[in-house]
């Protein structure tokens, strides 16, 4: 489900699409500190699909292993990543530092997976371009970004072999159609090789409007006087929060209350997405281009100190809290859990996928007690999950995506999906007559190659 990470071997070329860190239960997580199953320093290039860090966040170690060749990928991810790659190896090295100070590490010392300063040496290798421009990346090998629609800056990769003619495409993680603030995703041609992405491949998401089921959530606490806490992703789900609260605020549907932004990337994050206009629907450009910011209300406070932090448990409401992380698996948001969670008035929404293992599904799941910081703390509280915030297409648009290609791939690999969601969208897929299979972690398969034309002869 997480750790995104493919190689592609083409004519004694190594390029690899993606480099994430696994997430979710320690049996995945253990799999980041494995030795990695390829030599860094026998890579022609590394693509990246976005700058999430299950897809990201495993290259400050590539690099501390050797790697120096170039990463590729768009403007907008390239100025994520510089963002969430020194956040992810601060708290690394915070979590080394813990363990060394608490002795709680089977390893003496306990070192971090990598550093900030393998983190900088990582984006000092990021080259970017723009979408539907192509670029030689390796002798033989050449790519196109096009709009995934995922989060800001997301592609789908789409990898020309020469002279072979296999033309593979890697769906990344793909958005939704009619989402707010981004543009569509984008028809891309035919490929011979598809991989495609299944986080929601057994199911779809429901058709209530978000922003409508975001008001009756949060307009029944705020009768309650009560404080809603919004475990978010700081990129892309906060600001498409934001978005919705401002639109809401503006056309009377929710009152006027304190907004707080309490992650210091999303606050760092939230301008780069007022900087990218290629990336912005027509709404959010119009918004834009009326100089006015559709990513804040009226009294929305953007948090960055842990003073100001601390000092939001103070808050009366009714009020809203974003914070990170969006499964409630560390961060600022568990100091706001541990602390609203046992009051019935407040309420925690939950706007986007729980992973099994976090504690993001355990409060989903209807668990009366939780473990935060070490001591347990009751679940009093509305816990709620809202419909139709997710990031991801689900089955029926995923098919609408791979609809849009110009002609039918010879195979596709179904990846990036708990074991359910994989076999319903290969089902699916078989369903249409595709040739559809599930790899598994460390498989090498063949790719397809191009048919030949009638009377060609076989290479």
């Amino acid at each position: 489900m997480t750790g995104s990470c493919y190689l592609l071997e083409h004519r004694g070329q190594r390029v690899l699409i993606d480099c994430g860190l696994f997430q979710g239960p320690k049996a995945l997580r253990s799999r980041n500190r494995e030795a990695l199953p390829v030599d860094p320093r026998g890579l022609a290039a590394v693509v990246l699909t976005h700058a999430h860090i299950d897809h990201t966040g495993g290259l400050p170690r590539l690099f501390r292993q050797g790697y120096r060749g170039p990463v590729y990928c768009t403007p907008a991810t390239r100025d994520l990543c510089g963002l969430l790659l020194p956040d992810s190896a601060y708290l690394h090295e915070e979590e080394a530092r813990d363990a060394n100070e608490r002795g709680y590490s089977k390893h003496s010392p306990a070192l971090p997976l990598y550093t900030v300063r393998d983190a900088r040496l990582a984006l000092e290798g990021f080259e970017s371009f723009g979408y539907e421009r192509t670029r030689r990346i390796a002798p033989g090998i050449r790519l196109t970004f096009y709009r995934s629609g995922h989060i800001l800056g997301a592609a789908v990769c789409v990898i020309d072999l020469e002279p072979t003619g296999e033309r593979i495409i890697f769906s990344g993680d793909l958005g939704r159609y009619g989402a707010p603030i981004l543009r569509d995703p984008q028809p891309v041609p035919g490929g011979t090789t598809v991989l495609i992405e299944c986080t929601y491949g057994d199911r779809e998401h429901e058709e209530r409007a978000r922003r409508d089921t975001l008001e009756t959530a949060l307009n029944e606490a705020f009768e309650r006087k009560g404080v809603v806490v919004i475990p978010s992703f700081a990129i892309g789900r906060a600001q498409e929060l934001l978005y919705h609260l401002d639109r809401l605020e503006e056309t009377g549907r929710i009152p006027e209350v304190d907004v707080f932004v309490d992650s210091p990337m999303a606050v760092d994050a939230t301008p780069i997405f007022l900087a990218h206009p290629e990336e912005h629907d027509l709404v959010m450009r119009s918004l834009v281009e009326q100089n006015r910011s559709p990513l804040s209300t009226r009294r929305t406070r953007f948090i960055s100190s842990v003073a100001e932090s601390r000092r939001l448990n103070a808050h009366e409401g009714p009020a809203v809290i974003i914070s990170a992380s969006g499964m409630a698996t560390g961060g600022r948001v568990l100091h706001h859990l541990a602390h609203r969670l046992p009051d019935p008035r407040n309420t925690v929404l939950f706007v986007g996928y729980q992973a099994a293992g976090t504690r993001g599904r355990r409060l989903v799941d209807g668990e009366k007690e939780i473990r935060i910081h070490g001591r347990m703390v009751p679940v009093r509280a509305t816990v709620k999950t809202l419909a139709g915030f997710s990031a991801h297409a689900d089955a029926t648009e995923a098919m609408r995506w791979l609809d849009g290609h110009d002609t039918p791939p010879q195979q596709i690999f179904c990846v990036h999906g708990e074991e359910r969601a994989l076999q319903a969208m290969q089902r699916r897929l078989i369903g249409r007559g595709l040739r559809a299979y599930i790899p598994s972690h460390l498989e090498t398969v063949a790719l397809a190659t191009p048919p030949q034309a009638p009377g060609q002869a076989s290479g």
